[in-house]
């Protein structure tokens, strides 16, 4: 029977790639920052441990292997983890036959794209809330009415910092709107219009909400690309408080990132490079 892992406890690369290095990380289980200069492999790390997670989400670890990717659940009897991977870099789309499937939505990017299926897991995450909701207060129990009134404030929170961040140019969330809209001087825009740092907050911080609270890993390759400084430092605060058990896994060569609290998180491609 399968067993999700809370987090993971470690990852090991047998080589990487040309270098052959072997690779083993000891993870914590809230944040983790790999740190060092290019070319020594963080990308890496980061895009195989990935793949070989895919692999295993998709039942194929036994006759598809991610070879020389080890890793580490706990609790150690844990067969999978539940995931999301977080690209930050906006390149263009190329594939038009892809884009011909998706009729309605102005997709031009891979930001776009994680967008767009996030606009999906959304609409589901609503409805699971909703659900809930409904029948806490249905059960005519004071301690569950409470309970169904704070099932609303992360998607309340997420709203606030999302329109606190985005002031500066007056796009507020649409909050009558099922899926994620903005309005900006009395008019409707749609979350493909933002730029490319907006796109990439708006993506990470909703990965962290339609989480919904679950134990589960955030993979991220250099997620302060496009950001300005400011958010740079609020980052890692932001998504733990709108999901406080993810585990978040990243490189970055921005050192505004380990501000707030988070030096301690950071570990050096030298000390886990053998």
């Amino acid at each position: 029977m399968e067993k999700q892992g809370q987090y993971i406890k470690s990852i090991e690369i047998d080589s990487l790639w040309a270098n052959r290095k072997h690779i083993y990380w000891e993870l914590n289980p809230d944040v983790n920052i790999l740190s060092g200069s290019n070319g020594m492999g963080k990308s890496t790390i980061i895009n195989r441990s990935a793949r070989h997670l895919n692999v295993m989400r998709e039942g194929r670890l036994t006759n598809n292997p991610e070879s020389g990717v080890h890793v580490k659940f706990f609790p150690e009897d844990a067969t999978s983890i539940q995931f999301d991977v977080i690209s930050s870099i906006d390149r263009p789309i190329l594939s038009g036959d892809m884009l011909d499937k998706i009729p309605g939505a102005d997709i031009r990017t891979e930001l776009d794209w994680q967008l767009y299926n996030l606009q999906r897991r959304y609409l589901n995450y609503q409805v699971n809330i909703g659900n809930r909701i409904i029948g806490l207060l249905t059960s005519g129990k004071p301690e569950e009415q409470q309970a169904a009134a704070e099932l609303t404030k992360p998607k309340k929170l997420f709203q606030d910092l999302i329109d606190e961040l985005f002031a500066p140019t007056a796009k507020t969330i649409n909050r009558n709107s099922n899926e994620i809209f903005f309005e900006q001087y009395g008019e409707t825009i749609s979350p493909y219009m933002l730029s490319s740092g907006e796109k990439q907050m708006l993506v990470i911080l909703l990965t962290a909400l339609v989480q919904e609270n679950r134990h589960c890993v955030m993979l991220m390759d250099e997620p302060e690309i496009s950001l300005h400084i400011e958010w740079q430092e609020r980052l890692i605060t932001l998504i733990r408080s709108l999901n406080p058990n993810a585990q978040i896994i990243l490189c970055t060569h921005s050192p505004a990132i380990i501000m707030n609290g988070w030096a301690d998180a950071v570990t050096e491609m030298e000390e886990i490079t053998q």
